[in-house]
């Protein structure tokens, strides 16, 4: 059984590597149409130009609020295996420890220490997932969004070995199984492949905000250009002393707090 798994893992990754190279030469088409894809308010994009980001307002989020993941993981078909072991998640909640486990835990309120946080792939400038992946299945777009390629993806799981946030989910069994909403237009996964938050990216080219952003009700997170000076987060950003997870790492994420 060991010897059966061992070859079909090795047959993935020649696979993988050869498409790989494939795809870099002309070869063989990429398979990401999120790579493809253009935005429509801008039809000849420039890489760098836009980098997007998201500013986290805990002070108005309410706590035991579902409302953003439920609807970020309805609009990704995001699965519930409705158990700890087999959990998927895009956009989840944690305690102020674990989100932010490098921060100074001395002499913090313990309104601040016994709520709950919101946690999310933080889309890095500098990312090390991207670097770790073999097959380039997590790649970087033009537009700073560290998104996936499914189809690519070999399940070697380096890539969530080399994030530093815990942003990436595995599929161990088949995510189609373990949809219990209608299924939306988003593709499914299949067993055996790593997903993540991917900032909308489906719904930003049609010119939409998140998922969980439009969700909101209490206008928690705002989310935007960061290289826009005259943009909402940039305000807020300039104007608010913020907060991002382990900083000192220089991933640079694209995500930031107020606490």
């Amino acid at each position: 059984m060991m010897n059966e798994q061992r070859r079909e893992f090795i047959k993935k990754t020649a696979l993988g590597v050869l498409v790989g190279l494939g795809a870099a030469s002309g070869l063989v088409p990429a398979f990401s149409l999120e790579k493809t894809v253009l935005p429509v308010w801008d039809e000849k994009p420039v890489p760098g130009k836009i980098r997007w980001g998201m500013l986290i307002d805990m002070r108005k989020c309410k706590e035991g609020c579902q409302q953003c993941a439920t609807a970020c993981h309805h609009a990704h078909n995001v699965p519930d295996f409705r158990n700890k072991k087999d959990e998927i998640k895009w956009l989840w909640q944690n305690s102020y420890q674990k989100v932010f486990p490098t921060a100074s835990q001395q002499f913090v309120s313990k309104e601040i220490q016994d709520r709950s946080y919101l946690a999310l792939c933080n889309h890095c400038a500098d990312s090390p997932c991207t670097k770790a992946c073999p097959t380039e299945a997590t790649f970087k777009r033009w537009d700073g969004i560290v998104a996936m390629d499914y189809h690519r993806c070999i399940g070697c799981r380096f890539c969530m070995a080399a994030c530093p946030y815990g942003s990436r989910s595995f599929n161990w069994q088949d995510p189609r199984t373990a949809i219990h909403e209608p299924v939306t237009t988003y593709p499914t996964r299949e067993q055996g492949v790593v997903e993540k938050c991917n900032f909308c990216s489906d719904r930003l080219v049609k010119g939409q905000q998140p998922a969980c952003t439009e969700a909101c009700p209490e206008q928690v997170l705002t989310f935007g250009d960061l290289n826009d000076p005259r943009s909402d987060i940039r305000r807020l950003l300039e104007t608010n002393e913020t907060m991002q997870r382990k900083p000192e790492l220089g991933t640079k994420p694209s995500v930031f707090y107020i606490i």
